[in-house]
C-alpha cells in the first residue's frame, strides 16, 4: 500500500509539472540562460576585420601593416588587417572619409608614426599596430648597432606563476558566485511560494479538513516538502545542467572541469537546505487563513533569502569564509569557495553537516507550526500562537 506522503508528494509534483506558469517561467529562463551563454560565445568567437590605408611609397608603414597581419593570423586576438594602398595623403584620408579604409598608418621618415582614423581608431588595432612598430623599429636599430633583437631581449622575457594552484580567475569566480546565487534564490523562492500556495488553497477551501481525516498532518507535510524540494531540485538541475553545456562552447571550457565539481557540490548543499525553506514556507501557508495574508506570513522568508541572495555573491574573504558555514548562506558560499580554491577538503563537509543539523531542526520546528497553525481560520496565526496551539492538542491528546 502507497504510503500518504508519497501520495501527497506525486500530487504537488503532478501539479506543479502541469502548471503552466511554472512552465513558462523555466522555458524563459533556459532561454534567457542559452541566450546569454550564446551571446558570449558568439562575442568570444567574432573576429574583427579592419582595413589599413598606406601611402604607396610608404615602405615602412606597408611592412609594418604586412607584419601585423601575419602576427594577427597566428595570434588569438581574433583580428584581420587588410592592406589599401592609396597614392598619397589626400587619397588616405578620402579613403578614411569614404569608409573604405578604417585607418591609415604613416611614418615620419624615422622621426615618428602616426595612426589616423577618420574616428577614434579601434583599441585592439591600435595595440597591434602599435607593438608591430615597436618591434620593427627596434629590429632596424638592432640591425645598425651590429646586433640582433634576440640578443637585445635575452633574459627579458617573464614567466607568469600562480602560487594558490587554483586555474580559475577571480572575475569567472565572481561570476560563479552570481549564478548560484540566482539558482538558489528564484529555486527557493518560486517552489517556496508555491507550496505556500497550496497549503492556504487547501485551508481557505476546507479541502484540509477532508484530506486530515484521511491524512495525518505528519504526513501531509512531508509529502508537500519531499514533493516541493523535487521540482525545485529538477529545476536547478536543468538549469545547471544548460549552463555547463553552454559553457563548454565558449573559452571558458577549461574551467568545466572545476565548475562542474562546484555544481555538484551546489546541487547537493541545496537539495539538504530546501527542504528547511520548503518546511517554512508550508508553515507560512498555514499561518495565513486567506490568499491576501500571504504576502504578510511570507515577507520573513523573502527578506532572508533576498538577503542570502544579495550578499552571497559580493562576499570574499573573511565573510565569505564566515558564511561557508552559516546555513542558509552557506549553500551559496561554500560551492564558491570550493571553486576558488580556498576551501580545503573537509571544509565541504563539516558545513553540509551544519546544515544538515539545522534543516532538522527546522523541520522539527516548522512540523510543530504546521499541525498548531493549519486548522486555524479565524485570521492570521502567529507563530507563538501555532506553536502553543499544537502543545496543547499534544497535551489533550
Amino acid at each position: 500500500m502507497t504510503s500518504p506522503w508519497m501520495l501527497v508528494a506525486t500530487r504537488e509534483i503532478v501539479v506543479r509539472a502541469l502548471n503552466k506558469g511554472f512552465l513558462i517561467g523555466l522555458a524563459i529562463t533556459m532561454a534567457m540562460i542559452g541566450g546569454l551563454i550564446g551571446f558570449t560565445a558568439y562575442m568570444d568567437s567574432r573576429t574583427d576585420s579592419f582595413d589599413v590605408a598606406v601611402v604607396a611609397t610608404d615602405a615602412a608603414a606597408l611592412t609594418a601593416v604586412e607584419s601585423a597581419r601575419e602576427e594577427a593570423a597566428t595570434s588569438d586576438d581574433q583580428i584581420e588587417l587588410g592592406v589599401v594602398r592609396v597614392d598619397d595623403a589626400a587619397a588616405a584620408e578620402a579613403a578614411l572619409e569614404d569608409e573604405a579604409a578604417d585607418a591609415w598608418l604613416s611614418s615620419d621618415g624615422g622621426s615618428g608614426w602616426s595612426l589616423s582614423g577618420w574616428r577614434e581608431p579601434d583599441g585592439g588595432l591600435v595595440t597591434l599596430l602599435g607593438d608591430t612598430v615597436r618591434d620593427q623599429v627596434m629590429s632596424d636599430r638592432a640591425t645598425g648597432a651590429g646586433t640582433t633583437m634576440e640578443a637585445l631581449t635575452a633574459g627579458s622575457e617573464i614567466e607568469t606563476q600562480r602560487l594558490d594552484g587554483n586555474p580559475v580567475d577571480p572575475q569567472v569566480v565572481f561570476l560563479a558566485g552570481f549564478v548560484l546565487a540566482f539558482l538558489f534564490f528564484t529555486g527557493a523562492v518560486g517552489s517556496g511560494s508555491m507550496i505556500a500556495g497550496s497549503v492556504i488553497e487547501e485551508k481557505q477551501s476546507r479541502l484540509v479538513e477532508i484530506i486530515a481525516t484521511a491524512v495525518p498532518l505528519r504526513q501531509l507535510l512531508a509529502g508537500k516538502i519531499i514533493g516541493s524540494s523535487v521540482i525545485a531540485l529538477g529545476q536547478n538541475l536543468l538549469l545547471a545542467g544548460v549552463g555547463l553545456i553552454g559553457l563548454s562552447f565558449t573559452d571558458l571550457s577549461a574551467v568545466l572541469p572545476a565548475m562542474t565539481t562546484t555544481m555538484v557540490w551546489f546541487v547537493v548543499f541545496f537539495t539538504v537546505g530546501f527542504v528547511a525553506v520548503a518546511a517554512l514556507y508550508a508553515v507560512a501557508g498555514s499561518l495565513a487563513s486567506r490568499t491576501e495574508d500571504l504576502q504578510y506570513t511570507t515577507t520573513p522568508l523573502m527578506m532572508l533569502l533576498m538577503g542570502v541572495y544579495l550578499v552571497t555573491f559580493s562576499a570574499d574573504g573573511v565573510l565569505e569564509r564566515v558564511l561557508s558555514y552559516v546555513p542558509p548562506a552557506s549553500i551559496v558560499s561554500m560551492p564558491v569557495r570550493v571553486l576558488n580554491g580556498d576551501a580545503l577538503w573537509w571544509e565541504p563537509v563539516v558545513s553540509l553537516l551544519v546544515l544538515v543539523v539545522t534543516t532538522l531542526g527546522a523541520v522539527l520546528l516548522s512540523e510543530r507550526a504546521y499541525r498548531g497553525a493549519l486548522m486555524q481560520t479565524g485570521g492570521r496565526v502567529t507563530w507563538k500562537s501555532a506553536l502553543a496551539s499544537d502543545r496543547g492538542t499534544t497535551l489533550g491528546a
